[in-house]
């Protein structure tokens, strides 16, 4: 299976909403016997329910229109995967580390993500809804058409990635890290942006009137700003 390259660039689809799984009629139901994770495996239309898939290492895994429900993917390990049509739902992915891999027309909604790493890979019309993500990792990922709503994003690490058109609503991004990252066209509304790392990297973003307070703070601590009340105390940052 040929590696998923990473593309950069603005081009207009970076801006637009993702589009929905194409979901099968009817779905396989999948079992640990006959469909354990293994290099070069190929799973089509099944329904992976409330099966223990964790601590496996696999290379090259391809899953096309299959859905993940109760699934344990925690501390597994892939590396140049493709996830195509696929559905997440109630899982958990904790400290999943996954490495050139594509996620393409995915929706993935409550699981449990703490800790996953996703790095130099491409997300493609991606929906990410009620997510714990703290602690996770896109480091040198490429975002095209990928939303964020409600998301528990706190300390994630978006170092290197670019970010250009993704739309964060309703998360908390406290301490998150954007160093050297691509923003170009990023919106965030009514989303926790107090303490970001690399705020100078948000140079065409779009924010939210009310998010500016805590960014207005950190912006100004990245470049050596002080800011005090009319007495010349430091100013309450709440």
């Amino acid at each position: 299976m040929p590696t998923q390259s990473v593309r950069r660039g603005n081009g207009p689809s970076r801006n637009r909403a993702p589009v929905e799984p194409r979901r099968p009629a009817s779905l396989e139901a999948a079992t640990v016997a006959d469909h354990d994770l293994d290099h070069e495996a190929s799973f089509r239309r099944l329904d992976f329910l409330d099966l223990d898939l964790s601590d496996r290492s696999a290379d090259a895994v391809e899953f096309e229109q299959c859905r993940f429900r109760g699934t344990n993917l925690s501390g597994t390990r892939l590396d140049a995967a493709r996830f195509a049509d696929c559905l997440v739902e109630s899982s958990n992915l904790a400290n999943l580390r996954v490495e050139r891999s594509a996620l393409l027309r995915v929706g993935i909604a409550t699981a449990r993500m703490t800790g996953v790493h996703w790095i130099n890979g491409s997300l493609r019309d991606v929906m990410f809804s009620q997510c714990r993500l703290d602690l996770s990792s896109f480091r040198f990922t490429d975002f095209h058409a990928v939303t964020f709503e409600g998301c528990n994003l706190a300390r994630a690490d978006f170092q290197n990635a670019d970010l250009s058109g993704v739309r964060f609503t309703d998360c908390d991004l406290t301490g998150a890290q954007f160093s050297q990252a691509k923003l170009t066209g990023t919106r965030f509304a009514n989303c926790s942006l107090a303490g970001i790392g690399g705020v100078t990297s948000l140079a065409g973003a779009i924010v939210a009137r009310q998010d500016l307070i805590a960014l207005s703070y950190t912006l100004a601590g990245a470049l050596g700003i002080r800011i005090e009340d009319e007495d010349g105390e430091p100013a309450d940052r709440r």
